[in-house]
């Protein structure tokens, strides 16, 4: 996703999207699991963020690592949630994605800037099953 690879030029942060259709169980509860399926937490700043999305389900769920958690404002997540929502209301999933990728670029940056020895430590492509 073009989005996320432009998002980690601003931030040292490691941001990852994960979809499926489906998703039976909590969005959350999904994606602790993915988040540590992906390695997302193996980043050196604790810096890693994971968009999981079940499209058909419309459900999804944004987790910070502790090291983000620690430092970004507290209604930060519940923002980007309602706009990820509002897009998959209108029928903008895709659009809802890079919103929310670039918010946590832009955000991220101030608190982990990117700097030209910084390393991608995870993949900018989408995980996907289905």
């Amino acid at each position: 996703m073009e989005a996320v690879s432009t998002a980690e030029l601003l931030t040292s942060a490691e941001i990852r999207v994960h979809i499926e259709p489906f998703c039976q169980q909590s969005p959350l509860d999904r994606a602790s699991y993915l988040f540590a399926k992906l390695k997302m937490h193996k980043t050196r700043e604790r810096n890693g963020v994971l968009i999981y999305m079940a499209y058909e389900s419309h459900k999804f769920a944004i987790l910070g690592d502790k090291g983000i958690n620690a430092q970004v404002e507290a209604g930060f997540w519940d923002e980007c949630g309602m706009s990820l929502s509002s897009n998959i209301r209108d029928n903008k999933p895709i659009a809802g994605l890079v919103e929310v990728v670039q918010k946590c670029g832009r955000q991220l940056q101030a608190f982990f800037p990117y700097t030209l020895s910084d390393k991608n430590e995870l993949s900018n492509k989408i995980s996907r099953r289905g």
